[in-house]
């Protein structure tokens, strides 16, 4: 397996304050934080400092399958990018005003079970809900 990172990015039309928050805060998180519409998030919580703990419950809206993603905070940039570590690998995500508008970027180390473009295409979904949500309310 490669140890190249995979990058998946959006544009969001709002101002990265917005985007900061509806990216970070989990009232908003169980909105958006799914890579399916037959999924959804049910919880999540967030101690958004290093060393604080992201945790997020992933389920089939059917109750056919469902796991969690908890993730521990290694460096953050209050309104510019956090990284944390995950299952011995790393993700960084990065925030870019764009005078009204916001690059979110999302680099993260490839898991082994499974291909890389898949892997690339359901972070990429999830990503794009994020940006449908947020420019939405």
């Amino acid at each position: 397996m490669s140890n190249s990172k995979i990058k998946v990015q959006a544009i969001i039309d709002a101002g990265i304050k917005k985007v900061w928050d509806y990216y970070n805060q989990p009232h908003h998180i169980v909105n958006w934080n799914f890579a399916d519409p037959s999924w959804h998030c049910p919880t999540a919580e967030n101690d958004m400092q290093v060393g604080g703990t992201y945790k997020a419950r992933m389920e089939a809206k059917d109750g056919s399958f469902g796991f969690d993603f908890e993730a521990v905070y290694t460096h953050i940039s209050e309104g510019k990018s956090f990284s944390y570590e995950f299952g011995g690998r790393t993700a960084t995500v990065d925030f870019i005003d764009l005078d009204g508008k916001t690059e979110v970027t999302v680099t993260f180390d490839p898991e082994e079970e499974n291909a890389i473009e898949m892997q690339k295409s359901g972070w990429q979904a999830i990503l794009t809900n994020f940006k449908n949500y947020t420019e939405n309310n």
